[in-house]
């Protein structure tokens, strides 16, 4: 077990039961032959996400949500407007962050959260909106951390932490190739009292977005899992199954990477089958999953 720290706390006194709601797809229970390690997307597939992804990456903000972010946050000054202004700063910076990224030659660029919020924190105490202080990093990781949670509340997906550790008793490696940002490997911690590596996943197998400034469906991720699960697995991606809930993020880039692939279709807010993008026309998982207990059954 690991220790609470007040960012997991924040998560669970924010967070309420979500049930995913059904969709019209059938599962698709193919048995995969050849399978020796598992990767995961987490928003939509591990994780239930009220807004369907990572809060950041579908440009959701309220004025206030943002209010409500600052004053638990210990902001002083005026939180009604500076939610107002600063909802608009947040949009207004993260294009500025993947224009940036773009020219820097990054296919889909990743915003890193804390530097966003610390510039517009910065920002809302020139126009005089918040009392100017000294810029507390734990302090802007909390408005980062309280923002999301009102934005994008999140729970566990049903049988996550039981198909996990049935998967890691079979032996296989896990890892994990996800949009997220600083706060999602927390929200393990927070729901199971684990850290992703207690559960069962190699450290080195976890690639986050915003860590490596890209972002799904960018084809730089699934390499770089790649290669640790060759070098400390001696597994391949040809022999690694990806499960995810997006066609083109997950199943498009992951096959293009060499996986074999599952649709993850069990919650009707995640579901994206990106029937107009060209790249998934003919696109077919090799399995389709509307619970994550069929993973057993399959793999």
């Amino acid at each position: 077990m690991c220790r609470m720290n007040p960012l997991e706390d924040i998560i669970r006194k924010n967070s309420e039961p979500i049930a995913p709601l059904p969709t019209e797809t059938e599962p698709r229970l193919n048995k995969l032959a050849g399978v020796k390690a598992v990767l995961f997307d987490v928003y939509g597939t591990l994780i239930i996400s009220g807004s369907g992804d990572v809060g950041t990456a579908t440009a959701v903000d309220t004025a206030e949500a943002l209010t409500q972010a600052l004053v638990v946050s210990g902001f002083q000054g005026d939180p009604e407007t500076a939610g107002l202004l600063g909802k608009d700063m947040l949009r207004t910076e993260i294009l500025e962050w993947h224009a940036a990224g773009h020219a820097a030659g990054a296919d889909y660029p990743e915003v890193e959260i804390i530097k966003v919020w610390k510039k517009i924190v910065e920002s809302l105490c020139q126009t005089e909106a918040l009392r100017k202080v000294e810029i507390d990093m734990d302090q802007i990781r909390r408005l980062g951390l309280e923002y999301e949670c009102r934005v994008n509340p999140v729970y566990p997906m049903p049988g996550c932490l039981d198909t996990l550790r049935r998967l890691n008793e079979r032996g296989l490696p896990m890892g994990i190739v996800s949009n997220a940002q600083f706060y999602t490997p927390l929200i393990f911690q927070a729901f199971f009292d684990q850290t992703v590596e207690q559960i069962g996943f190699d450290p080195d197998c976890c690639v986050w977005s915003f860590k490596e400034l890209k972002a799904k469906p960018s084809a730089d991720l699934f390499p770089k899992a790649g290669k640790f699960l060759e070098k400390n697995h001696g597994v391949k991606l040809s022999e690694t199954v990806y499960v995810g809930n997006d066609m083109l993020n997950d199943m498009y880039t992951a096959k293009e990477a060499g996986c074999k692939t599952v649709l993850f279709a069990g919650d009707k807010r995640s579901l994206r089958l990106r029937e107009d993008d060209e790249r998934c026309a003919n696109l077919t998982p090799d399995a389709v999953v509307t619970s994550l207990e069929q993973l057993l059954e399959i793999i």
